[in-house]
């Protein structure tokens, strides 16, 4: 049989096509240095220096980028009405817990930074969602315009004027990635998210509900607990809406969390097998959980190899910090392989990544799972 051939989507070729101008127009400022030290005398090994002082400035620039971008959407949502929930960059993550802000570890795959907030109430169905949606691009493209002007100030031939004008050119190449509505990896970027929130209510709705359940969980509230009505499945159109698709997702979850198990499987199954916008990360976690059912339930060994594909093993290795991973692969040590020490391992991470978590409510949600597939063991020992 012929291989099929696969093609990248549009949005790939684009984010090739902006981080290659990114290294053009870094290493231009880079080349107008160079030229300009070796006039004035530089030797081969400051030259060897230099440019590994100038990956530095790159991959400098591009780490405090991601970190003006997010405190973009800080600023713009404490200005329009939102509250502080939780700011992370790569895997360190600021909490907002009991009025006071505390330091956890959290890294999601593919994520370089996130700032997650409390939203204003609703209001005819509406809430401000430009400024907080485009508020990390337009950070970017101030400092941009910013370290533009600073690198002027600076003498000809000097690393710092390198440095400023890296800084330059990532921050416009940020602005456009994430202020131009494409979708990312599968995933909406801001600007995408803010023209689907301008044309529906119910994104906006949806919106609403993902931010406000955010908060509740970091509050300590589980999903249980929540109004019921914020987790109505989306019509099977609405589903196709990357907005409105993840309130599926998280009745799913909520699913899991009553132990309406056999529910929580016919759904997951049923969103898996429908095309719908839930993005590929969301996807694989339902699949996670549709094998923890299956573990504490029928343990068909074929059903679990049906599950765990290839690109299932991939994605839960990429995602072993989450608890809910953890606790699937220590029931898979436990109930499929019956590996005591494997499943004793998955347990010391499961704790330890317990441990740094910002969302005491799914810790307590998680345990307890734990605890359900050890009681299962047990009791099939019996």
């Amino acid at each position: 049989m012929k291989k099929k051939k696969t093609t990248r989507p549009l949005s790939s070729w684009l984010i090739i096509v902006f981080y290659a101008l990114i290294g053009v127009g870094c290493g231009a400022f880079f080349l107008v240095y160079l030229d300009r030290a070796e006039a004035a005398g530089m030797s081969n090994g400051q030259r060897l220096w230099s440019l590994a002082l100038m990956l530095v400035c790159l991959y400098g620039a591009l780490f405090l980028q991601i970190v003006i971008h997010e405190a973009g959407h800080l600023v713009f949502g404490l200005l329009t009405g939102y509250r502080f929930c939780s700011f992370r960059i790569f895997n360190l993550m600021w909490v907002k817990e009991n009025g006071r802000v505390r330091l956890r570890r959290m890294s999601i795959a593919g994520t370089g930074g996130q700032c997650l907030m409390g939203p204003p109430d609703l209001k005819d169905g509406t809430m401000p969602v430009m400024l907080y949606n485009f508020g990390g691009a337009i950070f970017n493209l101030l400092f941009a315009l910013l370290a533009l002007g600073l690198s002027f100030l600076c003498p000809p031939v000097s690393m710092l004027r390198v440095f400023l004008g890296c800084m330059a050119v990532t921050g416009v190449g940020y602005a456009l990635l994430n202020g131009l509505p494409l979708p990312i990896a599968g995933l909406n970027n801001d600007g995408q998210n803010a023209l689907a929130l301008s044309k529906s209510k119910e994104a906006v709705r949806a919106f609403w509900i993902q931010m406000k359940g955010n908060e509740r969980s970091s509050e300590g509230v589980r999903l249980r607990n929540m109004p019921e009505e914020w987790f109505a499945l989306p019509s099977p159109e609405a589903m196709n809406n990357a907005i409105i698709a993840p309130i599926g997702v998280l009745r799913c979850s909520r699913l899991m969390d009553q132990r309406r198990f056999q529910e929580a499987d016919g759904l997951m199954r049923d969103l898996l097998a429908r095309k719908t916008a839930i993005a590929g990360l969301s996807r694989g976690l339902m699949v996670c959980d549709r094998m923890y059912l299956e573990l504490i339930g029928q343990n068909r060994p074929e059903a679990l190899a049906a599950l765990r594909t290839k690109e299932q093993e991939r994605l839960m290795k990429a995602m072993r910090s989450l608890l809910s991973v953890l606790r699937t692969e220590y029931a898979s040590a436990l109930l499929a392989e019956k590996d005591e020490k494997k499943a004793e391992a998955s347990l010391r991470q499961f704790e330890k990544a317990a441990a740094s978590s910002p969302y005491p409510g799914e810790i307590q949600a998680e345990r307890e799972l734990v605890d359900l597939a050890a009681q299962t063991a047990q009791s099939r020992e019996g």
